[in-house]
Parts: C-alpha cells; structure tokens; sequence
C-alpha cells in the first residue's frame, strides 16, 4: 500500500517528467550524431568535366584541346552522412590540368574531384571514378580568313530594284586545330524584310559552310567577328525616254521631222533624288541644216554617273527625215552681196561674182524664188583692224520667203581696206 502511494506520488511529480524527457533526448541525439558522422557512400552521375589551364596553353604555346572523348564523368564518394549525403551531381567537378602539356598528341590524363568549397574533407574519399582517365588530343592552333556571303530572303517593293548584299566585314578570320578547319569555305549569312523600298542594313550571325553548302560545326573554334554586318542596297527603277534636240535650219523645223530612235527608251535604277528630275535623256544636238532629207547615226547614251542602266544597251540609232519639203539652187549675183559692221576707217569690197546658194521649202514657194531675192551678208565685226583679202561666212536670207532657208555653209571673198 505504501508503495503505491510512492509510485503514484512518482507519476505525478514534475521533475520526474522533466528527467524523463531530458533522457529521451540525449538518446535520440546520441543516434542522429552516430547516423550524420558514420561512413556513407554514394554514386554522383553527371560530373561535368572542367579543363584547367587552356587558357595557358593557348596563350603560352599556341595549342588548344579537341576531341575530348568525355564532358562528364560518374564518381563514388564516401564520408560522413551529413556531408556526402548532401551533395548533387552539380556541386561537383572533375578537374583535368592541361597547363603543363608541351606537344601536339593523343593524350590521356587522370582527374582531380573538386568538392563544394568549405566542405571539410577530411572524412571524404573518392572511391571510384568512370572512366579513370580522360583522353583528348592536344593540337597547335592555326587561322583561316573565309570569305562572308549570303542572300537576302525578303521581299522588294513593286518600282524598285536591290544590288547584290554587301557585308561588313567582308572576311572571317577563324581560329582552331588545322584539322577543324580545312573543310570551312565561307561564313554563310541569310537576312530578310518584307517590301523593302530603301537600302536596308541589319547585324546577323552566320553559318560555317564546306563548299558543297553544308553546315560546319564550331566546336573548338573561335572567330575574328561573331556577327557582321549585312546591307541590301535598294534603287528606284524608272523607264527614261531617249531624244535629240533639233535646231531649226535650212527651212526645215521639228514639224517637218520624222524622227525614229532606237530603243526608245532605257530602263535605270538609282537614287530616288536622282531619277525623280531625269524625265529624258537627249542623244545629240542636230542641226537640220546640215543634211537635205535624211540622216542617221548612233550615239553613246549618257547619264548620271550614280545610276545603272538594267536595260544593258549603251548606245542607241538615230534616223531623221525631212518630210514636206524640196530643194533647189539659185544663183545669186554681186549685187545681192553685201557686208556689215565694217570697222569705222574701213571699207569692204565683195570680190565673189556670183554665188551658188541651195534653198530647202514647201515646192511652191521654191517655184517662185529668184536669185534676186536672196541677200547674202558678211558680217565683220570681228576683223577689226584687218586689211586684205579674206572669205568670210556669210548669212543667207530669202526676201518674202520665211519658210525657205539655205542648206549648208557659204563663204565669199572680200577686201578689206583702210580708208
């Protein structure tokens, strides 16, 4: 009886709990410590492989590394419970020291495994690595300078024309082992924009090709340039008529011309400025005088430097004929000759007797004309002070004949005397 009272007055009693409790505890503590600092082991897939020194080996030696057989490796590592357990894959790295590699060679190194900074580590090993060793080859670097070409894959807008792409900068310089860079042949560039009317630029990447057009990789390479700079030059285009210019001479005027040209027109591409004003493009200047009824000749087609001619035809053929009309000569006497603008203190005697002139009009007036109706001057004013006998060019005019007008050039002979 007086030992249950004990036992109940136990039971009831704080402190006995309170012990209890602080017991149970020390018991659970004691089983964590043992579970967190017993040896654990653990496979870490995945590894990623890190190259040390590269940058050592291509600054000091001019060589680099290719075709690493591996990126990543498995390892097993075994330690305390609490360190090892907390790992990934990712908090890892197999490091390989490339630093001290002095020749070009198939190569195989070991690894180190690099653990989480701050881990203490004097409880963890590494146990197991797959693969053991790396194999790679060590290759001198070398260049190749590959031409940037490319094609625009847009659209261009209706009235207007594009150049072939330009690219800035036009060449590559790639960097890397010789036996990666032999079957490159050119850095290809697509660019694109739809209804493009004005010169169009745009910084675009490019793709390694061989000369069969396939794709090169760029695994070990490096590159001058990572983009370029691509240009799609955009011209107006316009259709330009071609013409002649006509001075009116021998009776004869545009309205009695019958003028064919071949081609007619042109067509041209350039700077909207430029081609906005070029409403035609005149062949030659051609006097009407200087032949009776027909004419032909070809002539180069000029125009502005800054434009180009997409119709390719560089010269074109003139052919004029006079229509309506008819010639006929008429002799003129002395007394139909005369001079003008005799400087003051001079004189000026006509020596020529008479003077052969062809006349170019309707028919009907031609019947009508005679040689007393014709008047032929000198005109004097630029000899000045000259004495002697000289042949002046002289001016044909038709008294009560304005349609009629001479053909060719004419000359008499004259005196000039001091008075």
């Amino acid at each position: 009886m007086k030992k249950t009272s004990i036992m109940r007055k136990l039971y009831n009693s704080r402190i006995f709990w309170v012990i209890i409790a602080l017991l149970a505890s020390l018991t659970l503590w004691v089983y964590v410590i043992g579970q967190e600092t017993e040896e654990y082991k653990r496979t870490f897939p995945g590894v990623k492989l890190e190259l040390v020194g590269e940058d050592i080996l291509l600054n000091s030696r001019n060589m680099v590394i290719t075709d690493l057989n591996t990126s990543t490796v498995t390892v097993e590592i075994s330690g305390p419970r609490r360190i090892v357990g907390s790992w990934s894959s990712d908090d890892l790295t197999a490091q390989v020291d490339v630093s001290k590699l002095t020749q070009s060679a198939f190569t195989s190194l070991q690894y180190t495994v690099k653990f989480p900074d701050g881990t203490d580590t004097s409880g963890v090993k590494t146990k197991s690595k797959t693969p053991e060793t790396v194999n790679f080859m060590v290759s001198a670097q070398t260049k190749k300078i590959i031409p940037v070409v490319g094609s625009f894959e847009g659209s261009v807008a209706e009235g207007f024309t594009a150049e072939t792409p330009e690219f800035e900068p036009s060449n590559i310089t790639v960097f890397g082992p010789e036996t990666y860079l032999k079957n490159i042949s050119r850095a290809w560039v697509e660019f694109e924009k739809g209804d493009v009317s004005s010169t169009y630029s745009v910084d675009v990447g490019y793709q390694l090709q061989d000369e069969e057009g396939e794709e090169c990789s760029t695994t070990g390479l490096s590159f001058s340039d990572d983009t370029v700079r691509a240009t799609l030059r955009v011209l107006a285009v316009k259709e330009v008529p071609l013409t002649v210019d006509l001075i009116a001479n021998g009776g004869a005027t545009s309205a009695n011309t019958k003028i064919s040209i071949e081609p007619e027109s042109i067509t041209l591409a350039g700077d909207t400025s430029i081609l906005s004003v070029l409403n035609r493009i005149s062949l030659a200047t051609i006097d009407l005088g200087d032949f009776e009824s027909t004419f032909g000749s070809e002539y180069r087609i000029i125009y502005d430097d800054g434009l180009k001619n997409l119709s390719g035809i560089t010269e074109a053929k003139v052919s004029i004929e006079i229509v309506g009309l008819e010639t006929r000569s008429y002799a003129v006497q002395q007394e139909n000759m005369s001079c003008i603008n005799v400087t003051e203190g001079y004189s000026a005697e006509v020596l020529s007797e008479n003077l052969v002139v062809k006349l170019r009009g309707p028919k009907e007036q031609l019947e009508q004309v005679r040689g007393e109706n014709i008047r032929v001057v000198a005109d004097l004013k630029d000899f000045n002070t000259s004495v002697g006998q000289y042949m002046p060019p002289v001016k044909i005019s038709v008294d009560g004949f304005p349609e009629l007008g001479a053909m060719g050039d004419y000359t008499i002979s004259i005196e000039i005397r001091k008075d």
